[in-house]
């Protein structure tokens, strides 16, 4: 989740105003960049639990990474976040660390990034006997063991979550993501991106599997991640059916957020809480005699931050289905939806695959990828059959792209972890079922330092 959003203060008039805010994000082709954000959980090395904030935890990792042009980020007098550019590092509710990437313009800078900041992360950890490993849910705290971070927007959030949601508040501290966010150049481009992302998304979920564990034990899912998402805030959450209709664009898309209910809105520093009231009311004024006042674009910008479906809509898209995991699979992940979306014919080979079948073949395959992964059914076979399809039509997109690095190699190779997978190797989550059951000898916890980045 994000650090405190932009602070436009212009008074909102019109959904159309909004739908035009949103369409601001269009590129031409030759500037279409690619933004990855990851997640990981942080660890104490003398015993495996999460640190909080303080003592020399979060907090201290933070200021231990705030040198080489990083500003701090803070929230009150607790510093929560750095910014350089158009990167970011930010807390998760529990104090999962993300680093929001730079938009860039191939997979070998996203590689680069990748590198530089998990050796910040080293060298700032060190000292404090802190390590970190990304897994798509906390393999052994409960709920009540995860530390809350000094953020008021997530104090909001833990007060709603439980009418919404039964696993909304495991949604904020015990899970972890890898996600891509890539550039469209019309409406008509977003939303044809937006409907083959979004149908393929349980797919990505199956591929990028990596949270079997709750709590120290198996918990019968390859992906506990996707499955706490199913029972979060359907009211945010999933694969919206108006997100696949024939007319959908940015004004549909601003029409269907104005129903979704707002958490808060920042005035003055602080955090004004709004929960349960849909975006819509406050546009209308019905807020405007308390703290709230009136809706500005600013307070719309982060509003849109708190829709949460499998691929979100902003200035650019999000796609959000995976588990955390290795950073040769964060690179993966980056590598598919490249491939996928930003290759003219690669893309049109995707949108007719996706045409194969009713967007609602898909939605029906979100509940049962969480715990059957690639051994979902899918029309007459598996779920691995249209992951390979796939696989085989981001690599084509990836090499058409041409994009070479140092050495001439294109951003193909990136995808090797899911070309081995579709191949039939096991899953992140399966192989540590494997060592649980082989060599682990039934004990979880050697899982953060093999996991460990």
């Amino acid at each position: 989740m994000s650090n405190p959003g932009e602070a436009d203060a212009t008074p909102i008039t019109s959904a159309r105003q909004l739908a035009d805010h949103i369409a601001a994000g269009c590129k031409p082709r030759e500037r279409f960049a690619i933004g990855t954000e990851h997640e990981k959980f942080g660890f104490r090395r003398t015993d495996l639990t999460p640190p909080p904030y303080a003592p020399d935890g979060i907090g201290a990792l933070l200021a231990g990474m705030g040198h080489d042009g990083w500003a701090p980020i803070r929230d009150g007098d607790n510093l929560i976040g750095l910014s350089r550019g158009a990167a970011s590092v930010s807390l998760e509710p529990a104090g999962q660390l993300e680093l929001s990437g730079a938009p860039l313009a191939t997979l070998h800078q996203t590689r680069d990034e990748l590198n530089a900041h998990l050796d910040a992360v080293r060298a700032a950890a060190a000292p404090l006997g802190l390590g970190f490993a990304p897994l798509g849910f906390h393999p052994t705290a409960s709920r009540a063991q995860m530390p809350w971070m000094p953020k008021g927007r997530y104090a909001i959030m833990r007060r709603y979550m439980p009418r919404v949601g039964a696993l909304g508040l495991d949604m904020m501290t015990r899970t972890c993501t890898v996600q891509v966010n890539l550039d469209y150049a019309s409406e008509a481009d977003m939303a044809r991106k937006l409907r083959v992302a979004l149908a393929l998304q349980p797919v990505a979920t199956a591929l990028f599997a990596n949270s079997p564990f709750t709590e120290g034990r198996p918990n019968g899912y390859l992906s506990f991640r996707a499955q706490v998402w199913t029972d979060t805030d359907p009211d945010r959450t999933g694969m919206p059916a108006a997100f696949f209709a024939p007319d959908f664009g940015f004004e549909r898309y601003v029409e269907w957020l104005l129903d979704v209910p707002m958490y808060f809105v920042h005035r003055d520093g602080r955090y004004v809480d709004m929960a349960g009231a849909p975006f819509r009311q406050f546009m209308a004024g019905a807020f405007a005699d308390g703290p709230a006042g009136h809706a500005t674009v600013g307070d719309f910008a982060d509003h849109m931050t708190t829709a949460f479906t499998d691929v979100r809509v902003k200035r650019f898209l999000e796609m959000r289905g995976a588990d955390a995991g290795t950073p040769a699979m964060m690179l993966a992940q980056s590598a598919l939806w490249v491939g996928l979306l930003y290759d003219e014919a690669a893309l049109a080979a995707a949108d007719a695959l996706v045409r194969a079948a009713p967007w609602q073949a898909y939605a029906a395959l979100r509940p049962a990828v969480p715990r059957l992964g690639l051994r979902t059914p899918w029309q007459g076979g598996t779920l691995r059959t249209l992951a390979r399809a796939m696989v085989e039509i981001a690599h084509d997109g990836l090499r058409a792209r041409g994009r070479r690095d140092g050495g001439g190699a294109d951003e193909s190779g990136y995808l090797a972890p899911l070309q081995a997978i579709v191949a039939g190797a096991p899953t992140q989550a399966e192989h540590w079922l494997a060592q649980f059951n082989g060599p682990w000898q039934g004990d979880v916890r050697p899982i953060f330092t093999a996991a460990e980045v």
